[in-house]
């Protein structure tokens, strides 16, 4: 199998060191942050197919109001109630869902953190990408789109969430490669497609002079695109994350690129190291996911529906 999705740690653990190595038919509980975002949806349909291909079984955890806190130490308690054989989780504050995650491994259910790396907590791996390099590597490719010079706006996700702090730390070690860009504002909008539309009507009032924009995901640069259109004017945008609104708005030419982290890949991934874990074979301390630009040179090779991707098989995910 080709290894150009996969960045592995040289560190691995052998496996569970509690209860007896099953051999299949695991249930685990995966838990994701909010029903709105489409990158979560794709990382539920990775989670599912990742499950059936191995015989496994998901029960997904998706808070109603997206993000909440409350919301997800409550389904947190569910699930130790339910006591699947492990879980996949990904918190909705990397800081305050620790608790719950010390809950859950105290109640002897072994965690591997997927999407958002949390702040701390004993999680047996982590499945997720580099945010830094994407913000790095997305912001580069806009700024050379853009000839090295012009106005640009950047639109923030959730402040102080990890990904959106990286994403930019990412956009802001760009920007200092290119002198000759501008970055006229840098606001949140929260990773929602509305608040992003919002957010540049209200810039393009300020600025009428706007080369390009780069949105920490793509959700927010769809809302671009949107805000662009209805005013008649034309910039170059860039999200991140690689979903397939990004692919259809780059095909048809009304966005510039996006910088994948392949959800899909992740959630699969996820469950098949929480399956090697449980049937007590080796796995990776840490897993990343390659990132990859899509843009208009390569649309084609990303334009797959997710319900027909596969996942490696469970022998090719090896701690290297």
């Amino acid at each position: 199998m080709k290894k150009l999705f996969l960045l592995m740690s040289t560190l691995c653990v052998a496996g569970l060191a509690h209860g007896p190595a099953l051999a299949d038919g695991e249930t685990i509980a995966v838990f994701t942050k909010n029903q709105t975002n489409p990158f979560f949806e794709t990382v539920r349909v990775g989670a599912a197919a990742g499950a059936k291909s191995v015989n496994a079984k998901v029960i997904q955890y998706i808070p109603i109001k997206p993000d909440s806190i409350p919301e997800q130490m409550s389904q947190v308690e569910d699930a130790i109630v339910r006591k699947p054989d492990a879980i996949l989780f990904t918190p909705v504050d990397y800081k305050a869902l620790v608790p719950g995650i010390n809950k859950m491994t105290a109640a002897k259910i072994p965690v591997i953190g997927m999407t958002d790396r949390p702040a701390g907590g004993d999680i047996i791996s982590f499945v997720g990408v580099d945010d830094y390099r994407l913000g790095l590597e997305t912001s580069q490719n806009l700024f050379k789109a853009m000839g090295g010079k012009g106005n640009v706006i950047a639109l923030e996700g959730v402040k102080g969430t990890l990904t959106s702090t990286d994403r930019m730390r990412g956009f802001t070690d760009a920007l200092k490669q290119f002198p000759d860009v501008k970055l006229l504002a840098s606001q949140p909008a929260n990773y929602q497609r509305l608040q992003a539309l919002q957010v540049m009507e209200n810039l393009m009032q300020t600025h009428p002079q706007i080369a390009g924009v780069f949105a920490a995901n793509d959700a927010m640069a769809t809302g671009v695109v949107e805000a662009l259109a209805g005013a008649n004017r034309k910039a170059l945008v860039v999200g991140i994350n690689g979903s397939k609104e990004a692919v259809d708005l780059i095909k048809e030419g009304k966005m510039h690129a996006s910088g994948s982290s392949d959800p899909f890949m992740q959630g699969c991934l996820g469950v098949l190291v929480t399956v090697r874990a449980l049937r007590k074979m080796p796995v990776p301390k840490e897993l990343m996911v390659t990132p990859v630009i899509i843009d208009s040179t390569n649309w084609r090779d990303h334009d797959i529906p997710v319900e027909k991707r596969s996942c490696p098989k469970l022998d090719e995910v090896a701690a290297k």
